[in-house]
């Protein structure tokens, strides 16, 4: 990598958001402060997520450009508040990796990756002068699921926690049991409760078997994607309105799709 190069054109993003938020700037920009940005920068975090998903690098250029720009933004405005700057940020995050990575920038002796997880996490919970964390320590700007992870994370370090998967499946099967009562008695309220028990739920199983259940959502809805357009395809090119198709033929179309993305 050229430095020389990498060093030019941060500068120049620098000073082209400078410019932008400046007196004969661009309106929308000079409009922007901190909390007006958090929907483009979820917005661009999800992009880059998607086009990871799609093994699309080319647009995974794109997007990561995008949440840089964020980034940019958003320092530029704590420069104009002076609160801090784009400098500082990389200073910290610096530091930080530094710190928290003694096995390459100190003497400490580590195997596997799962040993460096725990040395971060030690670190990082050391950095907080936490060792236990209570169930309101997690970070609530974060979607729902994630919340629902940290919480039940939260409460696996008193001990409270599931032993084995199988009673996961057992709990979700209550709740599922719960919800058709629910939905047959037309109790709106308590069908709600019980939608998000078993999403609860289900989050507790993913984090059983270390999976992020924002991911796992956000891959199953690029999945779908996927296999509806597939069928909207498919029927254009049987000279079918595909609007216009009964559940059940839509439902061949569907199988079919399946089949086309098996090994999604």
């Amino acid at each position: 990598m050229d430095y020389n190069l990498l060093s030019e054109e941060i500068t120049r993003l620098v000073k082209i958001m400078e410019r932008l938020r400046g007196e004969n700037g661009c309106p929308w920009d000079r409009k922007q402060n901190y909390y007006s940005l958090k929907g483009y920068i979820l917005e661009e975090a999800y992009e880059v997520v998607e086009a990871l998903e799609n093994e699309d690098i080319g647009h995974l250029k794109e997007e990561l450009g995008d949440l840089l720009l964020q980034v940019i933004f958003e320092s530029q405005i704590a420069k104009e508040n002076k609160d801090f700057d784009l400098i500082e940020v990389i200073k910290n995050i610096n530091k930080k990796l530094i710190k928290r990575h003694p096995h390459v920038f100190e003497d400490l002796k580590l195997k596997s990756a799962e040993e460096v997880k725990e040395t971060w996490d030690k670190i990082k919970e050391d950095e907080k002068g936490n060792t236990i964390k209570g169930i309101d320590d997690y970070d609530k700007g974060q979607p729902s699921l994630n919340q629902a992870y940290e919480i039940q994370e939260n409460a696996k370090e008193v001990g409270f926690d599931w032993d084995e998967s199988i009673s996961i499946i057992e709990k979700l099967e209550e709740e599922l049991a719960e919800i058709k009562e629910a939905i047959k008695n037309n109790e709106k309220e308590e069908i709600k409760n019980e939608i998000g028990d078993i999403i609860f739920s289900a989050v507790n199983l993913s984090r059983f078997y270390n999976i992020n259940p924002e991911l796992a959502v956000f891959s199953t809805i690029i999945k779908f994607k996927k296999r509806f357009k597939f069928m909207e395809k498919e029927a254009e090119k049987n000279n079918i309105i595909f609007s216009e198709l009964s559940l059940e033929e839509m439902e061949k179309y569907w199988k079919k799709a399946k089949l086309e993305f098996k090994e999604e």
